[in-house]
């Protein structure tokens, strides 16, 4: 599998990422065995990027990890995992807090030392907090040789605009904003490219907006957005083709992104993504299907407190 380099980390990383929040069952049951095969099989695919949470599956996603991690080559392996959020409504950033986080996280996952260690959903947090406490904790940890990489996670961009605007971090991840929908993160990415900062990208299906499947009552798209993704996953059906394949497919294509990470649930899901990642986009159905989303191109909604959100997707 394609790799590239995150940022000036010098972390060579496959350009499909093992998103790791299934492991936590919280899509359902996933057995230590299932995991075990997944990343053992992952690995000899070439994936070698896994990020995870102590959030998914409230700390059951890290343990699953780290015994499956047990059977593979710690070498091979880039591990990512975060600090920051606990649970719906749980969030601590605290220097305390992270702290002792990142010691659980490192028993969990059984492993010496974590390789990107990333404040999670920083839009629900203080951003001067995260700025004056969080990562100056965090790169305590990474003196200590605990963590080697700090970045942060989000939805709204304009979190990363104002840490960026202060403090330099080895990378971001940002989720749902480099998309068939919506490609807000491309505004950023040269400013993330000249400072050396690593990109990751994740939910490139838009949280299930673009698999053609029917949304849970919980999903936070406005319905003009929904159904405009209903018609293209229609519209792929029609021409015999995947929408989320294509979703997939365009989502790996900027050089500038490091990876993109997918959601791994089963040995099946991850050869499905396997395959997908290994073919270019269908150009004629990628504009046709552009077409049909642009009036609802760049649509978002809000995530966190109300000042930690761009205007456009607070209103």
């Amino acid at each position: 599998m394609e790799q590239r380099v995150a940022g000036n980390t010098g972390l060579s990383v496959s350009i499909l990422g093992f998103g790791a929040s299934p492991l936590g069952g919280v899509f359902g049951p996933v057995t230590q065995a299932d995991a075990n095969r997944m990343v053992g099989f992952a690995v000899d695919s070439g994936i070698n990027l896994f990020d995870v949470s102590p959030y998914y599956g409230i700390t059951v996603a890290e343990t699953v990890l780290g015994h499956a991690l047990q059977s593979v080559d710690r070498d091979r392996v880039v591990l990512a995992t975060k600090v920051g959020r606990y649970g719906d409504r749980d969030f601590n950033f605290s220097a305390e807090r992270v702290t002792r986080s990142v010691e659980e996280s490192l028993r969990r996952l059984q492993t010496d030392v974590i390789d990107i260690i990333q404040c999670h959903d920083i839009e629900f947090g203080s951003l001067r907090q995260i700025i004056d406490e969080t990562l100056p904790a965090l790169q305590k940890l990474r003196a200590q040789g605990k963590v080697r990489y700090v970045g942060i996670t989000g939805l709204p961009m304009r979190v990363f605009r104002t840490v960026l605007a202060e403090t330099p971090v080895d990378t971001i991840l940002s989720y749902c904003h480099h998309t068939l929908t919506d490609n807000a993160l491309d505004a950023l990415l040269p400013q993330l490219t000249d400072a050396g900062t690593g990109v990751f990208n994740a939910a490139p299906y838009g949280m299930g907006l673009l698999t053609g499947r029917p949304l849970p009552a919980w999903h936070p798209a406005p319905v003009e957005l929904q159904n405009a993704c209903f018609r293209a996953a229609e519209h792929c059906t029609a021409r015999g083709a995947s929408l989320p394949e294509l979703a997939l497919q365009w989502s790996l294509q900027d050089t500038r992104i490091a990876s993109t990470f997918a959601g791994m649930g089963s040995v099946e899901q991850l050869q499905q993504n396997i395959r997908w990642a290994s073919v270019l986009p269908d150009a004629d159905l990628l504009a046709e299907v552009s077409a049909i989303l642009k009036p609802v191109h760049n649509i978002t909604w809000p995530s966190g407190l109300p000042e930690n959100n761009d205007t456009e997707a607070a209103q």
